[in-house]
């Protein structure tokens, strides 16, 4: 509704009334409960067929909720339409009379009445004035009450997802979707797809002959940028003045013969996405929701990721990614997994919060952009530089990475690209035509890319634009013409009513079952950061589609441990359909130290609902082999041997304190665990030099080997790159169960921040207090980080740096830390990287 009246908070906005006897003679209506001012009032309109956008409703009255208004009688009765159940009956007494009506049986109605009594009961205010304020109201003009209503859905697909929906109007969404064919047609709309790494500069240029450059104006515009803000208040504090210069860069430089819409904007430090449409499509998209996902190092950090949108024009379902993944020519494998990771981890959540989130592959199209960083390998630059003199495009291409992982599909499997005929976009020296001439000579590549996935869509022209020159990159664009679904309202009706017939007839002769694959399931020698699944079938044997989820059990939060996850945990199965469940274990830093110790097994019971139908009980068991990561510092200490070879038993005696001194595992305890001292040993003796150490991420695969190294202690030395072993020194000091600084001292150490003295012998007090064991690390892995920094014209590495990376880690709050002592904690550690305290 308009700006001065709102559909009340937390409240199903429409309810049928059914026939039934009534003094105003309705037939069948929509009832919604209206707030205005803290003044309520029921709403009753019209609707030609089931209400699904605004020109389908009339508002026909209005009821003020005042004090002469009453609940008279409450009962339920027995439809006459076997298929819908027991509905509520209720009479209502207002000044001119009174109203029956018949609420839908379920939980939603009972929601209603219990918000329509909520607001009864709480009136204090005289009735002649709340009538005459309802009655102005009436006056504006009830059809624009509803059509302004931001609670009336803008298409069917968003009216079908709302929470009010149960089971029965869930089927009859499913078999829509799967008659799609039946009501929609195609009609073409144009979308300009623009990436650009602007290398942290601000705007220098217009922007027109990159974003202007199509004969007509476009329906939407897409345009992603990287590198964005290369500060270092950018990336530890994502944020940035340049987020509002290249917007209002890129809005002055669109298409200038059409009038454009910013719908959303995303950003993860550098990574940007704009979305922008033509006025009139705008009351066309819905479903709109952004997410982020950094894959920098511990795959977290934002210099690296994604940021995505998806949205819903008309009836398709469109998804828009735009990443920046890893960079540097040798680096081809880690850019295949960020892609896999952004893949994974980027979901987005729906509207109806009991449906599972969205994956980006779960739509009509895919739009992805960006810096992929693809390089061209096996050519040195000289012969790059003499293909690209020739315009040997083809050839050229043909060494090019992106090119050689989908033809093997590791990654962008599905995915189109369209023909590649202009000059690489990388690199060239800022604000000229002319290839890198610094000392590193980068060979030419194409790093900017555009692919899409998905039916209906023909790409018109896909270019680089030379003429700008703010940046080492060249922006590219790419102009789609994408067939979207649009619906034919009456083939719409007809399909709706032959499904609703249909699931009347199987709802009053069938009740839902399945058949499961499987109902025991094992998971072996399950390990620290290493996924595992096992898939589950169910096979819908009976005569009716049906719901499923995974419930919880008695007195329990959640319907599975933490470390296990169903995927995806509810559905529908079409009748004789099948549904592969995933069953997942994954032992992360919040779930490792309760197993490592013992406290937990890889053991839980699953309840499998059906709706209306039956339970089915799901074993699921494993070992999990205890890990130094999720262990404490003073567990460790006590271990000489790697952890694998000490028997459960001992280590959880060793957690509970309960072993005796006599007994301990070694005679003395290690001043600090021996699997900090290898990789920081490692490190000191491999890696002083070594650039973007702790801020490049390594690979997954050589993690686990140094996880297995250390855990086995096979083999002696730790494999891998020095940036995996970086890692997972990382992630070691993470999922410490007790941080290096333990909580209780946590408040102590902002303190010394806090005081206006300085005093510099307060730093060092504190750690003083740390058990002996903490304190030996803590002031090992500082005298480590300050051997790193002797060496910083090599490293690249400053003080800011390695302060802001671990003081997160050895500093962690016991509750949510804000952005005041986030800063407090890097101040604390940094004390001891510029100060020799030895």
């Amino acid at each position: 509704l308009n700006e001065s009246v709102s559909a009340h908070p937390g409240l199903v906005f429409v309810q049928p009334i059914k026939p039934g006897r009534t003094c105003f003679g309705f037939i069948d209506r929509l009832l919604g409960l209206v707030e205005r001012t803290k003044e309520h009032a029921l709403f009753v309109f019209t609707h030609r067929r089931m209400a699904i956008t605004g020109e389908d409703v009339t508002l026909y009255d209005i009821f003020p909720i005042s004090n002469d208004f009453a609940v008279v009688e409450v009962f339920k009765c027995l439809s006459r339409d076997i298929s819908i159940g027991a509905d509520t009956r209720v009479r209502l007494n207002f000044q001119d009379g009174d109203l029956e009506v018949r609420l839908p049986f379920g939980s939603h109605s009972r929601l209603f009445l219990s918000e329509v009594n909520k607001a009864w009961s709480g009136k204090t205010c005289q009735g002649k004035v709340k009538r005459e304020g309802w009655n102005e109201l009436k006056r504006e003009g009830r059809h624009d009450l509803v059509r302004q209503s931001s609670h009336t859905a803008s298409n069917k697909a968003t009216m079908l997802a709302m929470p009010q929906f149960g089971l029965r109007d869930n089927l009859i969404r499913c078999e829509l979707l799967k008659n799609e064919d039946i009501y929609t047609y195609l009609e073409n709309f144009s979308f300009f797809i623009g990436t650009y790494n602007v290398n942290g500069q601000t705007p220098k240029e217009s922007l027109r002959p990159w974003l202007g450059s199509t004969s007509t104006p476009p329906d939407m515009y897409c345009v992603g940028f990287q590198e964005l803000d290369l500060s270092k208040e950018a990336f530890f504090f994502n944020d940035t003045p340049k987020e509002t210069e290249w917007m209002k860069a890129v809005s002055e430089g669109l298409h200038p013969d059409a009038k454009y819409d910013l719908v959303k904007l995303v950003r993860l430090v550098g990574i940007m996405l704009l979305f922008y449409v033509r006025n009139e499509h705008a009351k066309h998209i819905s479903e709109m929701e952004a997410e982020t996902v950094g894959t920098g190092i511990m795959g977290r950090m934002g210099n690296k990721g994604a940021v995505a949108i998806r949205f819903r024009f008309h009836n398709s379902d469109i998804c828009v990614v735009n990443s920046h993944l890893a960079a540097h020519i040798e680096e081809y494998e880690r850019r295949n997994q960020d892609y896999k990771d952004i893949c994974s981890r980027l979901l987005f959540h729906q509207h109806d919060p009991s449906l599972v989130p969205l994956t980006i592959m779960k739509h009509n199209v895919v739009l992805w952009l960006g810096d992929l960083n693809y390089r061209l390998s096996d050519l040195d630059v000289d012969d790059v530089k003499d293909l690209i003199a020739k315009k040997d495009f083809e050839t050229l291409h043909s060494y090019d990475q992106l090119k050689r992982q989908i033809d093997e599909k590791a990654v962008f499997v599905g995915f189109v690209e369209g023909e590649i005929d202009f000059l690489p976009t990388y690199k060239y020296d800022t604000g000229s035509d002319q290839w890198d001439t610094s000392e590193k000579c980068r060979v030419p590549a194409w790093c900017d890319r555009i692919l899409w996935r998905g039916k209906n869509v023909r790409q018109l022209h896909y270019q680089s634009h030379m003429d700008l020159k703010t940046s080492d990159h060249k922006p590219v664009s790419s102009l789609l013409e994408m067939g979207i679904k649009l619906v034919n309202e009456e083939s719409y009706k007809n399909t709706f009513e032959e499904i609703v017939r249909s699931l009347d007839k199987m709802e009053n002769e069938c009740i839902p079952s399945v058949t499961l694959s499987r109902r025991e399931f094992h998971f072996i020698d399950v390990k620290f950061m290493q996924h595992q699944a096992e898939t589950l079938t169910l096979h819908n044997d009976g005569q009716v589609p049906c719901q499923f989820e995974f419930i919880q059990k008695l007195d329990e939060r959640t319907y599975c441990k933490p470390w296990l996850t169903a995927n995806p945990a509810e559905g529908f199965i079409a009748q004789g359909g099948n549904v592969d469940i995933d069953l997942e274990v994954f032992v992360n830093r919040s779930t490792a130290t309760e197993l490592n110790a013992g406290h937990q097994q890889i053991e839980d019971i699953l309840v499998l609902h059906l709706d209306r139908g039956k339970d089915y009980f799901l074993s699921v068991l494993g070992n999990y082999l205890p890990s130094c990561f999720g262990s404490s510092i003073q567990t460790l200490c006590q271990l000489r041997d790697p952890i694998q070879e000490i028997p459960l038993e001992t280590i959880r005696e060793l957690v509970m304190n309960t072993i005796q001194t006599r007994t301990l595992i070694i005679d003395k305890p290690l001043d600090i665990p021996k699997e900090i001292w290898q990789m920081v040993d490692h490190l000191y003796r491999n890696a002083p030099k070594q650039g973007e150490l702790f801020q490049q991420p390594g690979l997954r695969s050589e993690f686990v080997e140094i996880r297995d190294c250390l855990d086995t202690g096979m083999p002696d030395s730790l494999p891998g790159s020095n940036h995996s072993v970086a890692e997972a020194l990382l992630i070691f000091l993470d999922a410490l169960p007790e941080p290096v600084v333990p909580f209780s001292l946590y408040q102590q150490c902002l303190e010394c921040c806090s005081n206006t003295s300085h005093d510099v012998f307060l730093h060092p007090q504190v750690v003083s207090l740390l058990p002996q064991c903490h304190k030996n690390v803590f002031n090992y892995i500082a005298a480590f980080l300050r051997e790193l920094l002797k060496h910083s014209t090599h490293n690249s590495l400053d003080v800011n740096i390695l302060a802001t990376i671990f003081a997160a880690l050895l500093l962690r709050s016991p509750t949510k830390q804000d952005l005041a002592e986030k800063r407090k904690t890097q101040e604390f550690f940094q004390h001891f990287l510029v100060q020799d305290l030895s």
